[in-house]
């Protein structure tokens, strides 16, 4: 697959994240197309064991690379399949990544013939006025997060046992490296319990909303809504302002109403 330009808008947003995740990453690691980031604390988390590939034509941000598109076709789909093999080799799952909906579609059958699952994601970008005077949204630290997300993930995963839903709680903690600004939100019931949480992101001039969630016991209150527009309000002055949700799920129609437009299709493969 030939090299395309990347429009500037996208390609900023896609440095932000390959950036955040290696900022956190305990290691990282080149393969072809793009790099993999490795986390040996959490071994089980896919989102810190992953595989990541650049769209064709943007620059490799890595230092060995100063910044350069590193010449060449994108790899194929054995290639990337069998790089996550090797990389991910004594973890439990095997997650790839792609962030070109060109790329990510042309790898798709090789890749659910190999066993794994694909999921479609959207960059939505926020377009809207951000609001004024919004309900403020608390600053949890992680002492205050932590026993929230055991929760949220007993929640979500009523099975999991308990060693697994600590590490998925802990790991927030990966995420204080980076960017310049982490900052976990969260609004509370009246009776001071955290009812909506998410995280925001901020770098050189770009914003992220992350891990929007409200528990199944506060849905239908508002409160998510009440969150975002705090967030959005704290996030103004960063151009552009975005956030990744599921292309088959409904929140995607929400942050619509809230004044998010779809920009660009990534793609995640992922088996366990």
């Amino acid at each position: 697959m030939s090299r395309r330009a990347v429009p500037p808008e996208l390609a900023r947003i896609i440095a932000f994240e390959h950036g955040f995740a290696q900022r956190r990453a305990g290691r990282v690691v080149a393969v072809p197309g793009g790099f993999a980031v490795l986390n040996d604390r959490y071994p089980g988390s896919y989102d810190d064991n992953r595989l990541i590939i650049r769209p064709p034509g943007l620059p490799d941000p890595s230092p060995a690379a100063g910044g350069e598109v590193r010449p060449g076709p994108a790899p194929r789909a054995g290639e990337v399949l069998r790089a996550a093999d090797e990389v991910l080799d004594g973890r439990a799952h095997r997650h790839v990544c792609v962030d070109d909906d060109e790329l990510g579609a042309a790898y798709a059958p090789a890749f659910a013939a190999a066993g794994y699952t694909h999921d479609i994601n959207l960059i939505m970008v926020f377009r809207g006025t951000p609001p004024r005077d919004p309900r403020p949204a608390d600053h949890l630290t992680l002492d205050e997060l932590l026993p929230v997300l055991r929760d949220d993930w007993r929640e979500t995963l009523p099975d999991a046992d308990e060693g697994v839903v600590e590490e998925l709680a802990r790991r927030v903690a990966e995420r204080l490296r980076g960017a310049d600004v982490v900052q976990f939100r969260g609004v509370r019931e009246a009776d001071g319990r955290i009812a909506a949480r998410a995280d925001l992101y901020a770098h050189d001039g770009v914003a992220q909303i992350e891990s929007v969630y409200t528990g199944a016991r506060h849905r239908g209150r508002g409160h998510a809504r009440a969150l975002m527009t705090a967030l959005l309000a704290d996030a103004a002055g960063n151009d552009p302002i975005f956030l990744v949700a599921d292309d088959a799920d409904w929140p995607k129609d929400f942050y619509r109403r809230l004044g998010f437009e779809p920009l660009a299709r990534t793609h995640s493969f992922l088996r366990v």
